[in-house]
């Protein structure tokens, strides 16, 4: 039980971030869990409570059912008794859900030397646009150099929208007329940031999951091209998903998995909803790490993803 007593035994050296951006999660679905403990045996009524608490979460009925399995054969196989002593149970099998016997890496990769290139997916409306606007500035405030590229050229608007954002985190955006091939704006950006020595070049696209089959060639052609320009990129493709959509979000993330390779998530808006776990939905449903949560407007608040602080969110009250 070493995960729980290095959470739990040592929270005053946590960061408040996470705690007050789960806060919703914690007072909505995951409120009730006290009570739910404080049952007077361990039985069949116990579980049945429990996992309706964590479906309710957002956590996805297949992710529950797997992760309630675990803990009654933890139960069975170490005669535990008191429903107070799952407490620790139930912190250490959600941090092995998550990590699923693998080192899970929240780092984003680079290109060592040479030019960066991180691609966004993601439907209309999910925070696609702030996200990349809070990664480039995050990466500025680090000392780098970067470049955005306004790759969604089939919205009305889109465009604009990242050019806002661009003039206020003070970073250049290559972009063409609304309409255009979403390819060649990426390929111009590629050729401006090689030309003017950029590290990171940072490629918003369109998400427009009516028609799976345009998405699928028109990632498909992107990612020809840039991996044409820059072998080995992109480095990144990130998949941005709304953490208020619950299980819609889940299918949006089906979606653009079969439309390309996704090498992990960015999860916003996670501090304005009641069912945080979607996180460990998303991570058991797909295989893919979350890199970032959002925990606020600002553009601070891009949060490079930490399970133990996670954790620490959601049942910081139950330990108190």
């Amino acid at each position: 039980m070493g995960l729980f007593k290095k959470i739990f035994k040592g929270k005053e050296e946590k960061s408040n971030k996470y705690k007050i951006g789960l806060n919703k999660t914690r007072s909505g679905a995951i409120g009730n869990l006290k009570k739910i403990l404080s049952q007077a045996n361990i039985d069949n009524n116990l579980f049945d409570d429990l996992e309706e608490l964590f479906i309710g979460a957002d956590i996805g009925v297949d992710t529950v059912v797997k992760y309630i399995e675990e803990i009654k054969d933890y139960v069975s196989e170490n005669d535990i008794r008191s429903p107070k002593d799952l407490q620790e149970v139930i912190v250490d099998k959600m941090f092995e859900l998550y990590l699923k016997d693998e080192i899970v890496n929240a780092n984003l990769s680079t290109n060592n030397g040479g030019l960066t290139v991180y691609l966004f997916v993601g439907v209309n409306g999910v925070g696609k646009t702030t996200s990349i606007a809070k990664l480039a500035h995050k990466l500025k405030s680090e000392g780098k150099s970067v470049l955005l590229a306004a790759g969604d050229t089939f919205r009305a608007g889109a465009i604009e929208q990242l050019k806002v954002w661009g003039e206020r985190v003070d970073i250049d955006v290559v972009e063409k007329p609304s309409g255009s091939d979403p390819s060649s704006v990426i390929f111009e950006g590629i050729q401006r940031a090689k030309k003017e020595n950029y590290q990171y070049l940072l490629c918003d696209t369109a998400g427009r999951l009516q028609n799976k089959v345009n998405l699928m060639n028109e990632l498909a052609k992107i990612k020809r091209i840039i991996e044409r320009e820059i072998p080995g990129a992109p480095h990144e493709t990130l998949l941005v998903l709304d953490a208020t959509t619950g299980q819609n979000g889940l299918s949006q993330a089906k979606a653009f998995f079969e439309a390309t390779q996704i090498s992990g998530t960015i999860l916003t808006k996670l501090d304005g909803t009641a069912k945080g776990g979607i996180v460990l939905a998303i991570r058991n449903e797909f295989n893919i790490p979350i890199k970032f949560i959002g925990l606020g407007e600002k553009l601070e608040d891009l949060e490079v993803f930490d399970i133990e602080q996670y954790i620490y969110g959601l049942f910081a009250d139950l330990f108190e």
